[in-house]
């Protein structure tokens, strides 16, 4: 028997055949719903983005700007006024001074600024008093550092009650406190 027959055929590929063909790539389709839905995911954010950006960025104008924004250190005053104790108070060497249950109304007593909430926005105290001769004595007030923005306020002498005025008066120095 021959060796040579009983051995399969070998068929030859040419070289540059074997160089020349690429194998088929996969055909990848993406569905129209699903870009339409990236883009849009990418447009919605960056406008809420922008839209952010300017309204915390300062640039906005309006009233709204101004009851949401938080004030700034330039944007206090400082509220000014007088309490006048009537017939209860008397005249000492270092000023007018409550009696008769007004003990507390003297120098040095507390003044508290609430906004419309009752949120303690900024204290202070009350200054010397000044004899009004038998009518009593007036006490000056002075609260540094009030922030702008309530659309009123309430102002408390030690523990006597609330008095409200509004914003626009508060910012004239128009405080005016009495007890009789």
């Amino acid at each position: 028997m021959d060796e040579t027959a009983a051995t399969p055929p070998v068929h030859l590929v040419e070289p540059a055949a074997a160089a020349t063909e690429k194998p088929a790539s996969p055909s990848v389709r993406v569905p129209l719903w699903l870009v339409t839905g990236i883009g849009g995911l990418a447009v919605g954010a960056g406008s809420v983005g922008l839209a952010w950006g300017l309204s915390s960025s300062g640039t906005a104008t309006g009233p709204s700007a101004v009851a949401t924004a938080t004030p700034s250190k330039s944007e206090v005053f400082t509220l000014d006024g007088q309490m006048t104790l009537g017939s209860n108070a008397r005249d000492t060497a270092s000023g007018c001074v409550g009696r008769g249950g007004y003990e507390d109304i003297a120098r040095g007593a507390s003044v508290t600024v609430f906004d419309e909430d009752g949120t303690v926005l900024a204290t202070g105290s009350l200054g010397t008093g000044r004899s009004k001769g038998t009518t009593g004595c007036v006490f000056p007030i002075e609260v540094i550092g009030v922030p702008v923005g309530p659309k009123f306020y309430q102002v408390e002498v030690s523990h006597r009650g609330k008095v409200t005025l509004s914003r626009a008066d508060a910012e004239a120095g128009l405080l005016g406190v009495s007890l009789s």
